[in-house]
């Protein structure tokens, strides 16, 4: 018999269960410290938005923030002198149909898209994080998350890099409000049926199935810097090929419109986290659903 009060297989198990919960404790203060400064930015802009502009023409559901519009009764004119002279740059320039303002504020259109993708897009992708993280000691997971956290982050900037132009190049068209919604329900209905088509695609499902499957890219990095930001670009690429389409539906629902970003990010999350060889099919059927039925009051307004 052993000496030991308790038998040392006994005592593994409870072990490594609590360093298992310190492990995701400090993943997920990391991720949902960053998916917080993305939230924060983005309230932030709403807030200076409310007491000046009529919330409904920032997209559906918006228009719930009204009642806390001190000037909604004012002509359309009236408020949009109001967004000049009170609103941050970023929020009052955007739209402007000469294009010249939005090529002064390209970089803060640029940093709006990135704080979109913090609240969106990194907590659907929690579960990678977490599942990669019983991978390094534990004096480390900051760092190595982090690292990992970095790559990830690459590839959603290079995505915030082309939203950023299409943004700046449809405003400049006019086709974006000065509240940065679609002023066409044909834009609008295109953008909804082309990301409901891509739901579809053998793209979309092989990205989903490596969401639903968190693994390393052939045998994983070394621990080195560098090869955890490689790992993070790889798992970013097929967060991208499973999201990207998802993401653009916010040119068709208004791109400051927090509603929808709430709303997107959820399904996004509960896609990524659910396995299931139907749920994605039925997102894209109520995309193409949605996007037809606009196309339809499109062409009835014109008619």
């Amino acid at each position: 018999m052993s000496d030991e009060p308790y038998p040392a297989k006994a005592l593994r198990p409870r072990t490594e269960s609590r360093d298992r919960r310190r492990e995701r404790f400090i993943v997920t203060g990391l991720v949902g410290l960053l998916a917080v400064i993305g939230w924060s930015y983005l309230m932030a802009m709403v807030v200076a938005m409310v007491p000046v502009m009529d919330m409904t023409e920032a997209g559906p559901g918006m228009g719930l923030l009204n009642r806390f519009n001190l000037f909604a009764g004012l002509p359309a004119e009236a408020r949009a002198a109001l967004a000049v002279l009170c609103l941050p740059g970023e929020v009052a320039t955007f739209g402007m149909p000469d294009g010249t303002s939005l090529a002064g504020d390209a970089g803060l259109v640029f940093v709006m898209w990135m704080m979109m993708t913090l609240a969106m897009m990194l907590p659907s992708a929690l579960p990678v994080f977490i599942a990669h993280a019983g991978r390094w000691p534990q004096r480390h997971l900051l760092v190595s998350t982090g690292l990992l956290a970095l790559g990830y982050l690459g590839v959603w900037t290079g995505y915030a890099i082309l939203a950023t132009a299409a943004q700046l190049v449809l405003s400049a068209a006019g086709l974006l409000s000065p509240m940065m919604a679609p002023v066409s329900l044909v834009l609008a209905g295109t953008t909804l049926i082309a990301a409901g088509l891509y739901q579809f695609t053998p793209a979309k499902l092989s990205c989903l199935s490596r969401c639903w499957v968190p693994r390393w890219q052939s045998t994983g990095p070394d621990g080195s810097p560098r090869s955890l930001m490689q790992e993070g670009l790889v798992q970013g690429l097929a967060c991208f090929g499973c999201c990207w389409a998802m993401m653009t539906v916010m040119f068709a629902v208004g791109i400051m419109n927090i509603v929808w970003v709430a709303v997107l990010g959820i399904i996004m999350t509960v896609e990524k986290n659910v396995p299931s060889l139907w749920l994605y099919k039925l997102i894209g059927v109520f995309l193409i659903a949605w996007g037809g039925l606009l196309l339809v009051l499109a062409t009835g307004a014109l008619a």
